[in-house]
């Protein structure tokens, strides 16, 4: 093993000073000294026996990437990994020993949840993609890496992430420490079970590697979907597999929401297909969509492309075709444009920026305007305009059998269309993901829900907003299901605790020290009368005008314009050249 003189004498490191100590499960002397100098690696309490095997497992991997990597062109990423983990344990530590509680900085979000402007921790400059090993699949990634530039990295070795979310700016730990599926979670599940390992600073300063099935596996699977309340994760080593060039997709034309969830059912159970999702237009009409990845065009199949100005969006396109056609209609869609379809219109969330400023809304709009329409551009100005206060952006995870039942209360309720359908492999229990306890026939394995993402504008008064989402939490739970923890939740903790295991949660908190750290319902509840109050309470005269149409609107691009977001998609390599014609 090839590993520089630098990392086998930690002594001699600037490092050095926040080296704790390491008990590795008498792992042998070469991998223990290529682990990072600041990693204190420990069982806890009550790991059990079996699990360090296990454990030994994970650091052999370890062993095996920074080998491959110390001494090559990746060096200085590792390096600067290192310091950057060792920087954000010793604030931790800081954090700690006062018994303050912190939050973390990564610098972007597409969460439709207010930024409190508290404590942080920055972990915004752990954004590379560190290795990839074409031979085992797999991929060695820091938490801030978008799922674009995660894509550019792995399709270089023709390989890709089962699980992709479809907005390019989604990044790798909110995909972790967030609820993530798309339209392959119906066979590999959420984006956490796509992933081997996790390296993660705990709530007292000290970094540990986590894996599904190790001896710390109990936090690998309760921090999955706790939106960082167990420790900030730091780095993530990520499955990989085969890519092909197209993906042959296939939209097929429903009339009812029970057509769409029967036809959802047949598709997830067929093993050919590797994408479905679908998506629902109006009470009479939608469209389930199937995908297969494939290096082979079909006779008669033709190209179509997504990502350039000139291209449909992709919800458009789905309508216009399964209007002039009442049969299923084949297209081959590049890999990658197939992967974020619904970039460009933000699903269609940025329907409702045209429909705030009165604009016409066509094909040459959304060409004109390109640049403020993708999911970067578009979640910057709900939040600086103050609309994400005024916008339903919730996903909902029900068992199939009540499907049809909310669908019929949201269009009475809201009137919202469309709504997206996405079938979802469960994990494991217990879990923070949404979660029906429906059991296949047997016992042995979960039946999968259906996620219907309901995205648009809600009431314009706050009270009668808020009582809206209330009566959409009681009818979801009337209906066994639960939402998505990303965007607003108003339950109250009495109400969110009966959804999940909290004493499974809380003592795994304790296990893992994490009891100073906010919770997973202190991060993402909504505190009515406090927002209230501080609406109030800003008499500025920009506050007054963010309230005001249209300077809300004009200030959210403002603020979308200054964060440059927009050159992310310029610079996107993953578009296939040219668009379609």
């Amino acid at each position: 093993m090839n590993v520089p003189r630098r990392v086998l004498k930690p002594s001699r490191s600037p490092l050095a000073s926040v080296v704790q100590h390491i008990c590795c499960y008498n792992l042998p002397r070469a991998t223990r000294a290529a682990i990072p100098p600041y990693l204190s690696i420990r069982p806890f309490s009550n790991s059990r026996r079996d699990g360090a095997a296990k454990d030994k497992i994970q650091f052999d991997v370890l062993e095996d990437v920074f080998s491959k990597v110390t001494g090559g062109s990746s060096s200085t990423a590792f390096t600067n990994h290192h310091e950057t983990v060792a920087q954000i344990s010793a604030t931790i530590k800081k954090f700690h020993a006062r018994k303050e509680p912190f939050r973390i900085f990564h610098g972007s979000t597409n969460s439709t949840r207010p930024i409190l402007k508290k404590i942080l921790v920055d972990t915004s400059r752990l954004s590379n993609v560190l290795a990839i090993d074409p031979e085992k699949k797999t991929c060695l990634v820091e938490p801030n890496v978008s799922m674009d530039r995660l894509v550019e990295a792995t399709l270089k070795y023709g390989l890709v992430p089962p699980v992709v979310m479809e907005f390019p700016g989604i990044t790798v730990g909110g995909g972790y420490s967030g609820t993530s599926g798309e339209s392959s979670s119906f066979k590999h599940g959420f984006f956490d079970r796509t992933i081997e390992f996790v390296e993660m600073v705990l709530a007292d300063g000290t970094v540990v590697i986590i894996s599904p099935d190790g001896a710390t596996r109990d936090l690998f699977n309760g921090a999955a979907g706790a939106v960082g309340s167990f420790g900030v994760t730091t780095m993530v080593s990520l499955k990989l597999h085969e890519a092909k060039k197209y993906v042959e997709t296939t939209y097929h034309p429903v009339s009812s929401m029970s057509e769409a969830t029967q036809m959802l059912k047949d598709f997830t159970s067929r093993s050919d297909l590797d994408y479905v999702d679908g998506i629902i237009f109006s009470k009479t009409s939608g469209a389930i969509i199937t995908g297969r990845m494939t290096d082979d065009l079909k006779d008669g199949v033709a190209v179509q492309t997504f990502s350039h100005a000139k291209d449909p969006w992709f919800y458009l396109h789905v309508q216009d075709k399964i209007a002039a056609k009442s049969g299923p209609l084949t297209e081959a869609v590049p890999l990658a444009e197939y992967l974020f379809r619904y970039d460009r219109g933000g699903f269609w969330v940025g329907k409702s920026a045209f429909d705030y400023f009165k604009f016409p809304f066509n094909k040459f709009t959304r060409w004109w305007l390109d640049d403020f329409l993708h999911t970067r551009m578009l979640y910057t100005a709900l939040h600086a305009s103050g609309q994400s206060k005024k916008y339903i952006v919730q996903d909902l995870a029900l068992p199939y059998d009540t499907a049809e039942e909310f669908v019929n209360y949201t269009d009475k309720a809201f009137g919202i269309y469309p709504l997206w359908l996405c079938p979802l492999k469960q994990n494991p229990l217990p879990t923070m993901h949404p979660q029906s306890k429906d059991w296949e026939e047997g016992g042995k394995t979960l039946k999968q829900m259906l996620n219907i993402g309901l995205w648009g504008f809600g009431p314009q008064n706050r009270k009668e907003f808020v009582i809206a989402n209330r009566d959409l939490e009681q009818k979801l739970k009337e209906l066994g299901g639960m939402k998505w923890l990303y965007a607003h939740t108003y339950y109250d903790e009495h109400e969110f605790w009966q959804m999940f295991d909290q004493k499974w949660y809380n003592d795994l908190r304790i296990k893992y020290g994490a009891t100073n750290l906010p919770s997973v319902y202190d991060k993402v509840k909504v505190d009515v009368e406090a927002e209230m109050k501080a609406e109030e309470a800003k008499s500025s005269l920009i506050g007054s005008l963010i309230k005001t149409w249209p300077f809300g609107g004009f200030y959210g691009i403002k603020k979308a314009i200054e964060s440059k977001t927009y050159l992310a998609a310029r610079k996107a390599t993953w578009r296939s050249s040219g668009g379609s014609a």
